[in-house]
């Protein structure tokens, strides 16, 4: 029973060691791709592309490495509960931040492109909207249930499930937005004869996308889910998924 404990033990380590690799893997390629691959970032230039390039960065950053660590954030930080609360709350909230900006991006990339570019016509882009609307509401419905000004225990106990399942739901759905966008950018690039089909720089995109489903099979594998006890469901035992 012993043996069987530590082998868990040593197992959830080595997911935790492995999200933290992942992610920052998954932050290098997009970094690599924009700046090494579509020649670099700028806010303000002629080259709107260097705008765009802003767009994969950010969005990456924020849906996929920051989101990651809030997910597990119970599980990956030490402290107290309201400790591990706060940093969530926090991670996720930097996350909005980022994503807002990272958005801004591409609605200027197409809007300052000469000729415009029609915006919100890709399943894309129909799938970010919904992830980062959605991801907005769990965080206020979160923030307003569980920290200020905090609601009722049998509204938390009642809230909290349904909390924690939105949560996942929204980061699978942000995982798959993310590649998304990596097809639907390796699609433009390839049917304009800017790269070959098995260029260098479609090898690079196809890996980051690849560490992507990588990182988020992990995240899921040791998400915390909730299960109450005691008679305040604000201090939630949390259990790997089995």
């Amino acid at each position: 029973m012993a043996q069987a404990g530590q082998e868990k033990d040593l197992l959830t380590k080595i997911g935790e060691v492995s999200v933290q690799v992942l992610g920052i893997l998954s932050l290098l390629l997009v970094i690599v791709w924009s700046v090494h691959f579509r020649g670099g970032l700028a806010w303000s230039i002629e080259n709107k592309g260097l705008i765009f390039n802003w767009h994969p960065i950010l969005m990456v950053t924020a849906f996929v490495f920051l989101a990651s660590e809030g997910v597990l954030a119970y599980r990956l930080f030490p402290g107290t509960h309201q400790l591990k609360k706060a940093i969530h709350l926090t991670v996720q909230l930097v996350a909005l931040i980022i994503a807002a900006v990272g958005i801004t991006a591409a609605f200027r990339f197409h809007n300052e492109s000469k000729p415009p570019i029609d915006n919100l016509y890709s399943l894309h882009s129909w799938f970010g909207v919904t992830t980062y609307s959605l991801f907005a509401l769990q965080w206020l419905g979160g923030c307003y249930t569980f920290w200020y000004p905090g609601a009722a225990p049998p509204t938390r106990s009642w809230f909290l499930p349904y909390h924690a399942s939105l949560g996942i739901f929204i980061y699978i759905l942000a995982l798959t937005t993310a590649s998304q966008g990596i097809l639907e950018k390796l699609t433009f690039l390839q049917s304009g004869g800017a790269i070959g089909r098995r260029s260098t720089e479609t090898i690079l995109a196809n890996c980051l996308g690849l560490v992507i489903f990588a990182l988020g099979g992990v995240v899921l594998a040791l998400a915390p889910r909730p299960k109450p006890r005691g008679p305040d469901p604000d201090l939630p035992e949390y259990r790997p998924l089995e």
